[in-house]
């Protein structure tokens, strides 16, 4: 692939259009008899082609060879992958939290490293979220994946990502996140030498922008802060191996060239990065909090759907300006359910216990909140401005609740005395 690889295009779902070599891009339509430079004319659709105008998704790619030229594809072990429907054991309504996941003994790429934390939904159905974790030690090579089943949010957490798409070359490190649509071909590259990190797989409609309401036309994300990459190609016949997931398995085939060959695009179907250094958070200047699912908890993207099926949202470093207010995240038991990582720093309502690379999740009316430690500092502290910095964590949140894997449940990781952090709090009640 091309340095043109590493230029990007901005926008959030509006189109692009992006050629490798001049002259590629067709003038005037989609599908010509011959398309420029030998090329095959081929649509992406990641939504019904009748979805509304605003929702529609698709991309027209002019590539080297066309993607049906490729023999059957057979069933691969799944290591600790999973799927929806999540059923190997009961979901506890315990809170549970995890030490970050170690990287595996034997030296494994982005799929053999990647294991599934929990989920909910029915990926057939085309309805709820698969939460992974990956770790990886060694760049694939000769080797591409794609998801059929869903979308993938990436939150990287240690090392950058090099993704080689069939759509162009994007990078990425902590502190950005970046969502590679359903069904786009992608290789996964090591520039550190290793990484781990999150993935939300959403199985039902796509991410967007969530809508501003009161706010007003400005503030949380700006469309025009994501990037989408520049159109870049493999001209290669060397063999190649193109992994799928498929209604909750692997499945792999043996290419005889690369199918990264798209020398140019036009579309709005694409992956797209975020740098979450970008994001605008709104909080109160006066007392109390906004409710955190709107405002405080800074919502990048959503399901549409008025239920919230999947939303996340990423909590940087901001001011805390309140006064008359407990401003930690207070206690709270909620219709939501919350699966939550740390990037870096301290989380502000766990002090202890919750670190880089950890994990926590809250289910459904599972109550929660500061720890003592936080309690403590917060109800004796002096309300001057207080800014919260070294600190990155998300959540992803869902309407169903996320079911543990066997692994999640079983792994050394699982912190067992979770519950003690809530431990002594004393009756303060003075009736």
């Amino acid at each position: 692939m091309t340095e043109k690889a590493l230029r990007y295009l901005s926008g959030f779902g509006n189109e692009h259009a992006t050629e490798a070599l001049p002259g590629t891009l067709p003038a005037g339509q989609n599908a010509p008899q011959r398309p420029p430079r030998g090329l095959y004319a081929e649509q992406i659709s990641g939504t019904p082609f009748t979805a509304p105008r605003a929702e529609n998704r698709r991309s027209w790619l002019y590539r080297i060879r066309p993607s049906a030229m490729h023999p059957a594809l057979r069933r691969i072990d799944n290591g600790l992958i999973r799927s929806a429907p999540f059923d190997e054991v009961a979901p506890p309504p315990n809170r549970l939290r995890w030490d970050p996941l170690t990287f595996p003994d034997a030296p494994a790429d982005f799929i053999d490293g990647l294991v599934t934390i929990g989920g909910n939904g029915d990926a057939s159905g085309r309805i709820g979220v698969g939460v992974h974790i990956y770790r990886a030690t060694k760049p694939m090579r000769h080797r591409v994946f794609y998801d059929a089943d869903g979308e993938l949010l990436i939150v990287p957490q240690i090392g950058r990502l090099l993704l080689a798409t069939e759509l162009g070359v994007i990078e990425l490190g902590p502190g950005e996140i970046t969502v590679i649509p359903r069904g786009i071909k992608f290789r996964v590259e090591l520039p550190e030498g290793r990484a781990r990190g999150y993935v939300c797989e959403n199985y039902g409609a796509l991410f967007r922008l969530p809508e501003l309401g009161p706010i007003g036309a400005n503030g949380l994300a700006n469309a025009r802060d994501f990037r989408a990459p520049a159109a870049a190609f493999e001209d290669s016949d060397e063999p190649c191996q193109v992994v799928a997931k498929f209604e909750g398995n692997l499945w792999a085939a043996d290419f005889d060239h690369s199918p990264l060959d798209v020398v140019a695009w036009h579309g709005n179907y694409a992956p797209y990065v975020y740098d979450l250094a970008r994001f605008n958070t709104i909080g109160t200047v006066s007392f109390d909090h906004p409710d955190p699912s709107s405002l405080h908890r800074a919502d990048l993207a959503e399901r549409h759907s008025r239920d919230r099926q999947l939303r996340f949202g990423d909590l940087p470093p901001r001011w805390l300006v309140a006064e008359h207010t407990f401003r930690p995240p207070w206690f709270h038991r909620n219709y939501m359910n919350e699966f939550m990582g740390l990037v870096r720093g301290v989380y502000d309502a766990k002090t202890e216990g919750f670190a880089p690379g950890g994990a926590s999740l809250h289910n459904c009316m599972s109550a929660h909140g500061p720890d003592r430690a936080t309690f403590d500092n917060a109800v004796a502290a002096e309300l001057s401005p207080q800014k919260i910095e070294n600190t990155l964590a998300f959540m992803f949140e869902t309407r169903l609740v996320i079911r543990p894997t066997r692994f999640a449940l079983e792994t050394d990781a699982l912190q067992h005395d979770y519950d003690s952090c809530w431990a002594g709090f004393e009756k303060l009640f003075e009736g």
